[in-house]
């Protein structure tokens, strides 16, 4: 087995694993660092964010303002020294970008445009029309060119972490171009891996968002915490998956049933305005969006399609030429994908998985209780999302941890102890599994596309927008049973050249892993708060549940929770209400 060393190691090169290898690369030019990522880092699942990143930049804003609106947006469960951090640091590193050559968009008078979010008081969110991620990425990957010390594992698949000496000290991946099993050796890694949005049957995110950093933290004995929270975006298109960014609602466009009513107005979405207007309706919390949706179909007000019910976006008020300057990505995506041109015609849209508020535990510099390993971005749990992601807050919490995991992760490499001799057993190891489990067994019987179609429409019945504790009950039985057939799993390709059967194969155990915590997770909380809403507790419970989940894999492989209070600063928790009830509007 050939073994290969470094200083800090990168599982994911998307835009928290790059920020946090500049980081280290400015704190330390003598470290060597490595990108490990099983896509081209320009592929990574960052390009695809389209709204934009939140950081207060003008006058009439405030720091105390944005961590109010995303403590309150989060149900009171974010970790409140968190997002001060993060606040405090989000303008800064938008800025940072801005240096480097992020073409942000601009105002006539050259100033920073910014738009209107959900969930937010004030106009905060920065964009760069809507291709916010693709610029921050292309940003960021241009920018760790010029250091020599980072290098790049491309197509590679992280498989384990390796663990010894009661730290994290490598991992073993497979080159995806040959097929060759190596150790990765580092004295630190972080994981920048991304979310688990393909664990669901429908959701925005791309085929590579299979929880495999989640997994791996799991196994090693690193905690996940807050896995129970998932988002729904309301406006995917049916059938793709493919998001209609927030930025649509925030530049005018109306969601409207099947009468053409906009029937938000009847909800109560937490729009956190003193007067609530008919326009703040479409930019309430995306939690209170979805659920909103659940209950138009309920009164039987949704349009029934080809792959289920929608209600319809309408821009065509804005008019094409505000459409082709800043939301030209959406006109091309519904243009593509549905065939529908937003400048004439209404969008069928429907909630869709999006994001994962958990993730692996870290502390507020990307730190898990594992030592050596940290964790950055939506993989982790920092906790600055709580129960419930305001919108446009993701890609600057890419850029504020990356930066900090990056950091903390230098220093600890500087001053660890030697790689241990003993690592390489582990390694050799997992290259026996991955070779008599998946690539020399010709016994197995069951098909990985099977057992994964069973996990995510389990996922979908059991802990969707709404659950139960008998849909949770009978969804970890299901789980637990696919977590027994998947050890009979059967491939069809053993060569060693992009063996996409493996990979497959390798995703769906992480994939299981995950949904196990995130179901288990969502049993135990017995009460309602933010993404997370149990019929048969429909209230929030902040004297038992003001407090973390947090779930470790036990020895016999099943999750165990255990919780942690939320950490408070400054603003107690309150009722997640704003103003009143805004005057209804008639059909549009």
């Amino acid at each position: 087995m050939d073994v290969t060393t470094h200083d800090v190691l990168l599982v994911g090169g998307g835009g928290a694993g790059l920020r946090a290898a500049i980081a280290v690369s400015e704190l330390n030019p003598n470290l060597k660092i490595a990108v490990v990522s099983k896509v081209y880092p320009m592929r990574s699942h960052t390009v695809s964010a389209e709204g934009g990143a939140a950081g207060v930049i003008k006058s009439d804003d405030s720091l105390d303002e944005h961590a109010y609106d995303t403590i309150s947006g989060g149900d009171w469960l974010c970790d409140q020294d968190a997002v001060e951090a993060f606040v405090n640091e989000a303008p800064q590193e938008l800025l940072q970008l801005e240096h480097w050559g992020c073409p942000w968009s601009r105002q006539d008078d050259g100033h920073i445009a910014v738009r209107p979010f959900g969930g937010m008081k004030k106009m905060r969110t920065w964009f760069a029309a809507d291709k916010t991620g693709f610029h921050m990425l292309h940003t960021l990957f241009q920018t760790t060119m010029k250091y020599n010390s980072i290098f790049r594992y491309d197509e590679w698949f992280v498989t384990k972490l390796l663990v010894d000496d009661g730290r994290v000290q490598g991992v073993v991946a497979i080159e995806l171009m040959s097929g060759k099993i190596q150790a990765i050796t580092a004295k630190s890694v972080i994981l920048c891996a991304g979310g688990c949005g393909r664990v669901f049957p429908f959701t925005t995110n791309a085929s590579i968002k299979t929880g495999d950093g989640m997994g791996l933290a799991y196994r090693a004995g690193a905690p996940l915490k807050d896995m129970e929270f998932i988002q729904y975006h309301p406006t995917g298109l049916p059938f793709t998956g493919i998001l209609i960014t927030e930025a649509a609602r925030a530049e005018g466009g109306y969601l409207v049933n099947k009468d053409g009513y906009r029937y938000l107005q009847d909800y109560n979405l937490g729009t956190p305005t003193a007067k609530p207007v008919l326009r703040s309706m479409e930019l309430g919390p995306r939690d209170r969006l979805s659920q909103a949706f659940v209950k138009e179909q309920e009164k039987g007000r949704t349009i029934d399609g080809p792959y289920g019910p929608v209600v319809h976006l309408d821009l065509r008020h804005l008019g094409e030429k505000l459409i082709n300057a800043k939301l030209p990505f959406v006109r091309e995506l519904c243009t593509k994908y549905q065939n529908v041109d937003p400048v004439h015609e209404l969008i069928p849209v429907r909630p869709v998985i999006h994001y994962m508020m958990g993730g692996v535990s870290t502390d507020i510099n990307g730190a898990t209780p594992l030592p050596g390993l940290f964790a950055a971005g939506e993989v982790a749990c920092v906790s600055i999302n709580g129960a419930n992601r305001l919108g446009s807050n993701s890609l600057p919490e890419l850029l504020v941890f990356g930066a900090r995991a990056g950091k903390a992760a230098a220093e600890f490499a500087s001053s660890a102890k030697p790689i241990s001799n003993s690592i390489l057993a582990q390694a050799f190891d997992e290259q026996r599994r991955i070779e008599n489990q998946f690539l020399r067994n010709t016994t197995g019987r069951e098909r990985t596309s099977t057992i994964r179609e069973e996990m995510q429409q389990t996922m979908e019945t059991s802990a969707g927008i709404y659950r139960t504790e008998s849909s949770l009950a009978a969804g970890a039985k299901t789980l637990r049973h696919l977590q027994e057939r998947s050890d009979n799993l059967a491939l069809d390709d053993h060569s060693l050249t992009f063996n996409t059967d493996l990979v497959a194969a390798l995703e769906l155990s992480f994939m299981l892993d995950v949904a196990e915590s995130m179901v288990q997770s969502a049993l135990q909380r017995t009460e309602s708060r933010g993404a997370h809403q149990r019929t048969d507790f429909p209230k929030r419970n902040d004297e038992k549940f003001l407090a973390h989940s947090v779930v470790f894999r036990a020895a016999d492989g099943r999750p165990r929770v255990e919780y942690l209070p939320v950490r408070i600063t400054r603003w107690p928790p309150g009722e997640r209400v704003y103003g009143q009830p805004a005057q209804k509007a008639s059909a549009s």
